[in-house]
């Protein structure tokens, strides 16, 4: 019995590596994926069987994959819609499709679609409060360029936005406005939320309820003309694969080593 358990550690360090190679080789792929945040894995063990003078240990097991949502480093571009955020906060989008649920972000590489519409690559719509006559309103809505609309005899010449997400629009004629500013989530846990593809992220249970108002821009700023890079660490990850490789080996060791030990029980008896 206790070389059949000793397999049975043996598999389960085996797919707990497994899984944690597979957690390592995403973050590797992805090092060059705007506003992606790195995952890491957590082993811990599993239930101990209990013997008369101790316990014997049954093997690890994934405990769970946190994303690590570190600031990645800035690069400069020349495009006022690219948007980065210094601070813990995201960008807020909406759904494309019909249930227009709503979607956080670090990825800020967004420009105004065909309908005026300022989205992300994927078509979610990036989430502001309209601007109109100075006053900021408090109902989150999309972000379009085309409202409100120009001074009579002017099309918008060019778009700035400040460090509080502000969005100036200059006219041809010489004149600016304010039209709308962009608006952050903060979660009482960004670690809790789910990846959803495409460098947006899902609210879950575990992430808590966004807050979404102007608090949010308290220890965080808008960087327009920028993209915040991946967090993750290229030497970092090989080394963890290099040691998540051996601990690999090391577990199929011990199944030889039990399957070789039951071969040896087995030509006693033969």
């Amino acid at each position: 019995m206790s070389l059949t358990s000793a397999m049975g550690t043996g598999v389960s360090g085996l797919l707990a590596n497994g899984e944690a190679v597979s957690v390592i080789g995403n973050n590797l792929a992805n090092i060059n994926t705007v506003g992606f945040k790195q995952g890491r894995t957590l082993f811990s063990d599993l239930l101990s069987s209990q013997i008369d003078n101790g316990q014997i240990g049954r093997g690890s097991q994934i405990q769970a994959v946190q994303n690590i949502f570190s600031q990645g480093s800035l690069e400069t571009t020349g495009s006022a819609t690219d948007l980065a955020i210094e601070g813990d906060a995201l960008f807020v989008l909406q759904d494309p499709n019909a249930s227009g649920g709503q979607f956080y972000s670090r990825a800020g590489a967004f420009t105004f679609d065909k309908n005026n519409i300022l989205t992300n690559p994927d078509g979610y719509k990036v989430l502001g409060y309209a601007i109109t006559g100075g006053v900021t309103g408090t109902t989150l809505s999309t972000i379009d360029r085309s409202s409100p609309a120009p001074p009579a005899g002017a099309s918008i010449a060019k778009i700035s936005v400040n460090d509080l997400g502000v969005m100036s629009a200059l006219y041809s004629d010489g004149t600016t406005a304010d039209i709308y500013q962009i608006a952050l989530a903060k979660f009482p846990s960004t670690n809790g939320l789910d990846k959803a593809g495409g460098s947006i992220f899902a609210q879950t249970s575990a992430s808590g309820v966004p807050v979404i108002d102007q608090t949010s821009f308290k220890g965080n700023k808008i960087i327009s003309n920028s993209l915040e890079q991946s967090n993750v660490d290229m030497a970092e990850q090989l080394v963890k694969m290099i040691t998540t490789q051996r601990a690999y080996t090391a577990n199929s060791k011990t199944i030889t080593a039990a399957d070789q030990m039951i071969q040896d029980t087995l030509n006693i008896i033969r």
